[in-house]
């Protein structure tokens, strides 16, 4: 399956509702060196950048939320607004 990039961002809104609900950027890119998505997360000042391993991302198109990265973006929104 071919991940496109808009439709994986689309899609880790939908399932990530923190995204948008508290203001973060989000980016995408796809690192052929690495075989995966870079995901950056930023407010502000904070940023987090993690991976998105090829076979995660299309599990997410196909609605199976990959809990690596709702617990990376559960702990961003929690170290930021613990310094606001």
């Amino acid at each position: 399956m071919s991940v496109d990039k808009k439709t994986l961002d689309g899609k880790l809104r939908e399932m990530y509702s923190e995204i948008d609900k508290h203001g973060l950027d989000l980016s995408l890119d796809f690192d052929d060196r690495k075989d995966a998505w870079i995901v950056k997360l930023s407010k502000g000042r904070h940023e987090l950048t993690t991976h998105l391993e090829k076979k995660d991302a299309e599990d997410c198109l196909d609605g199976i939320e990959c809990v690596y990265l709702g617990v990376q973006i559960g702990q961003f929104i929690k170290n930021f607004e613990a310094e606001s």
